[in-house]
């Protein structure tokens, strides 16, 4: 039983973490939101802006020039935690993957591969950063929007938040729930409550609540 929970984790792990990077690779995270008069669908991205024609399909890109110059702080920020999370979530990914009871690696070390299973939980849970970066830029976009109608500034279009957004705020959250399966309710299948494998009091003191909180 305990192979078969680390194993759905992992692919919720992987999957949530697959959905964070094409939400950082992808291109919609703004798309305009006019009337069906509009012609053309416009996306903003992270790395670029691109245009398709409704009528014919033909898809343009614009390169955004630099990185970090010239851009707005939502922008700049939401890639640097995007990136972040990526990253993180991959790492934890693969000290899961050492950590499966189902992998030769450790095989006599038991606590060590359990530690590396909750070390990677732990890790998975700064996957929160994506959300984080996720709901700033459509909280960011609607503000935007709501300044401009409340100022009667009429620009002729109108950003809504595209799936690329949606991606990110999936994605993250898929990390955040194998977090709490791997640092939670874990221990439930393990019955390794008692000896938290952390030497910290503080996380051991951690480990004991959100068992309570499972059972």
């Amino acid at each position: 039983m305990t192979v078969i929970f680390q194993l759905m984790a992992f692919s919720l792990g992987l999957l949530s973490t697959f959905l964070l990077v094409i939400a950082t690779c992808t291109d919609c995270w703004m798309v305009n939101a006019d009337d069906s008069l509009e012609v053309s669908l416009k996306c903003r991205g992270l790395w670029r802006e691109c245009v398709t024609n409704v009528q014919d399909g033909i898809r343009t890109c614009d390169q955004y020039d630099s990185i970090l110059a010239g851009h707005p702080l939502k922008i700049v920020v939401t890639r640097a935690l995007l990136i972040t999370a990526d990253i993180l979530a991959g790492l934890a990914l693969i000290t899961l993957l050492l950590g499966l009871d189902c992998i030769k690696f450790l095989k006599e070390a038991p606590h060590i591969k359990l530690k590396m299973c909750y070390m990677a939980g732990l890790t998975l849970g700064l996957g929160v950063l994506g959300m984080i970066g996720s709901v700033w830029y459509a909280v960011d976009i609607y503000v935007e929007r709501a300044t401009l109608i409340l100022h009667d500034i009429f620009l002729g279009i109108h950003y809504d938040f595209g799936w690329s957004c949606w991606l990110g705020m999936v994605g993250s959250t898929g990390c955040f729930m194998a977090s709490i399966m791997l640092t939670c309710c874990l221990y439930i299948f393990t019955g390794q409550v008692a000896s938290c494998p952390v030497s910290s009091e503080m996380h051991r003191d951690y480990c004991v609540i959100l068992y309570n909180i499972c059972t």
